[in-house]
């Protein structure tokens, strides 16, 4: 399975693909399909990024 360490930290703080890609402003289906491969660890580390500040705000 790729991303495990995305995928973990997403179950770690109870987000469904669903809302990581509204936080990130793509659909669900774009969301779930840049999962099925190994992202870079910069891209990684953007999603993250946008989530903690997401989850700051609220």
């Amino acid at each position: 399975m790729c991303n495990k360490n995305l995928r973990k930290y997403f179950s770690t703080h109870n987000l469904r693909h669903w809302q990581v890609a509204e936080i990130l402003g793509i659909s669900e289906w774009k969301f779930s399909r840049m999962l099925r491969h190994e992202l870079p660890e910069e891209k990684k580390q953007e999603i993250i990024r946008k989530i903690d500040e997401a989850l700051n705000e609220a």
